[in-house]
């Protein structure tokens, strides 16, 4: 494997709790603070059309989770903007997930975004008929990285450029 190999990129989405929440910024920083390098962002209010293909399409939420659990983050990714960004690192995709946590913020470890800003179970969200409110979104793995990316940004809006981080962190 080639060093150019471990460079990834990898989409990151502050859901509407984060937005709303104004705790972007503190998220954000975590991300900055390890070297990551933003190459593209942009806040939106995604369509039903656009939320379904990136929840049902690409990540197929109804196998993994069920029919209920796609119409709940259906309304909870409704509820207000979103910003998407693409991340670009070594070995980016695992290093934001090690960074955000489980998916379940009560499983989640303090000192990951999602054990420190959350604590919502399945169990509750599912309960209360509500998305789980968990802040972020991080690609799994490389194959839905590379189609997210695509399905949120165009070529044109992703960038290329070195800042001093690769000197260091390269």
């Amino acid at each position: 494997m080639v060093e150019q190999d471990l460079i990834q990129r990898t989409l990151v989405i502050f859901k509407p709790d984060a937005v709303q929440r104004g705790i972007v910024g503190e998220i954000l920083e975590r991300f900055e603070r390890v070297g990551l390098k933003i190459v593209a962002t942009k806040m939106i209010n995604p369509s039903e059309k656009s939320l379904y293909e990136h929840y049902e399409e690409i990540g197929h939420v109804t196998a993994r989770r069920g029919q209920d659990a796609l119409d709940n983050v259906m309304r909870y990714m409704s509820q207000g903007p979103v910003i998407a960004m693409v991340f670009e690192g070594v070995e980016a995709i695992e290093v934001v997930r090690k960074i955000v946590g489980p998916t379940e913020p009560k499983a989640a470890d303090m000192g990951t975004i999602r054990g420190d800003y959350s604590h919502i179970s399945f169990g509750y969200a599912d309960s209360k008929h509500i998305g789980i409110p968990n802040l972020i979104h991080a690609s799994a793995d490389e194959t839905d990285a590379k189609a997210e990316i695509a399905h949120w940004f165009s070529d044109n809006e992703i960038y290329t450029y070195t800042n001093l981080n690769e000197k260091y962190l390269r």
